[in-house]
């Protein structure tokens, strides 16, 4: 049989034998939205737990949207124009208004790059597009710390605006359960200290800070703390299918409108299985997410639940940007001098992370289950660093982990870390 895993902007084929037991794990068909522009003109007039936007923003002077970097699809092209035009017609003067890529602790974004991440002209030409620098000290603003002892220091830009709007995709997410919402402010627009704060040993390592988990997950506890901590906010959220068309449209109170969002995609996104296997292919999900090695661990970490202790992760990415952050690269420079054992025993002892050291901790989840192999062939130098096997032959590394367990049952995951596979009995 044939499976199209995600791969790139298109995808890349796979040949099992008939003979063998495939289990594919892929969403159900998700509906899609038969306008989607219209969707996102009814969310804004008809809110959860807000007035409509038309009606919030009369009187600002300013207003601050944020958006994704370009590391998530999100089809800002779709929620920017109408966005802008409901404050326009509100009264917010054009100079007032602001979007500001939420990037985080990631590179900015930058020429063509910000053009495709905006993806409409218009709103180039109409208000300000900015990124966030999380190492700009007086580009942020003290809030003051969380009862967990985060300190709380966000852009400024987003801080001091009258109308404050997070916009982002809904997704699994491997470590804050779920992406969009909250998780926009922060990590999107928040400063070193306050990222490295809960992106920690203490914080990582928690047994809840797993995709698809919000009760009980630290991160997420942070996250809303913080969203406290600058006032509240407003937020846009979509979720998309595997062909990235929109499919749901959420928007009003930040936390309410993100668990909307949370409650539709949910039953697509996590899949039951009813057994674990000895061999598990996956994706990076695709273009943009498998630009890097570094965004390629969430699709090591979307299986685990399913990988049988000492199986095979067999994972294709295309890693067309090499291996990530020049930090991320010394994280994994670490973990390969140091081993698993003794990079978590260092990292344990510190209370600020070492930028990207995250992504790091999170790979050797799935070292500790199973062993890696990874198919990217334009990644040639950085492949010493990734701690994996290397599988140049896809196909081939399939077979041979058969090969390897007697056992010609085998998961399929096209569509990598946004469709979470989890054991039958927990799901139950």
């Amino acid at each position: 049989m044939r499976v199209d895993l995600l791969y790139g902007k298109g995808t890349l084929p796979l040949d099992l034998p008939d003979a063998w037991d495939v289990t594919v794990i892929e969403k159900a068909a998700m509906p899609t939205l038969s306008d989607p522009a219209g969707a996102v003109t009814e969310a804004l007039a008809r809110p959860i737990g807000a007035p409509p936007l038309a009606d919030s923003a009369v009187g600002a002077k300013t207003a601050c949207i944020l958006i994704c970097d370009v590391t998530r699809p999100v089809p800002n092209g779709l929620l920017l124009p109408p966005l802008v035009r409901t404050l326009l017609d509100a009264g917010v003067p054009a100079e007032g208004i602001t979007v500001l890529i939420a990037t985080g602790l990631h590179r900015p974004n930058l020429g063509e790059e910000r053009v495709e991440v905006v993806g409409d002209r218009w709103v180039l030409d109409t208000v300000r597009v900015e990124n966030h620098d999380a190492l700009d000290d007086d580009a942020h603003v003290d809030l003051g710390p969380t009862a967990t002892g985060t300190p709380v220091r966000l852009d400024r830009r987003f801080v001091e605006a009258d109308i404050r709007i997070a916009t982002g995709l809904v997704e699994p997410h491997f470590m804050a359960g779920w992406s969009g919402g909250r998780k926009v402010i922060a990590p999107g627009v928040a400063h070193k200290d306050t990222i490295t704060t809960f992106h920690n040993h203490r914080f990582m390592s928690h047994p809840r800070a797993v995709n698809c988990v919000l009760d009980g997950n630290p991160l997420h506890r942070e996250q809303l703390a913080i969203v406290e901590k600058v006032g509240g906010a407003l937020a846009l959220n979509v979720v998309i299918d595997d062909r990235r068309r929109p499919c749901a449209v959420t928007y009003g109170e930040i936390v309410a409108s993100h668990l909307a969002a949370v409650d539709f995609v949910r039953d697509y996104a996590t899949v039951p299985v009813p057994r674990r296997f000895r061999t598990v292919v996956t994706s990076a999900a695709g273009y943009p997410l498998d630009k890097t090695y570094y965004q390629t661990v969430k699709g090591m970490v979307g299986p685990l639940d399913i990988l049988e202790n000492g199986g095979d992760l067999i994972i294709a990415s295309e890693c067309s940007e090499g291996m990530g952050s020049p930090a991320y690269v010394e994280a994994q420079r670490r973990l390969l001098s140091k081993g698993v054992d003794g990079f978590l025993e260092d990292i344990a002892r510190k209370d600020f992370a070492d930028i990207d050291e995250w992504q790091t901790q999170m790979q050797t989840r799935t070292m500790r289950r199973g062993r890696i192999h990874l198919h990217a062939p334009a990644l040639r130098d950085g492949l010493a660093l990734t701690g994996v096997a290397r599988a140049p032959d896809l196909a081939a590394a399939v077979r041979a982990s058969v090969a390897r367990s007697g056992d010609r049952a085998v998961a399929v995951v096209p569509e990598g870390p946004y469709v979470i596979p989890v054991l039958a009995e927990d799901a139950a």
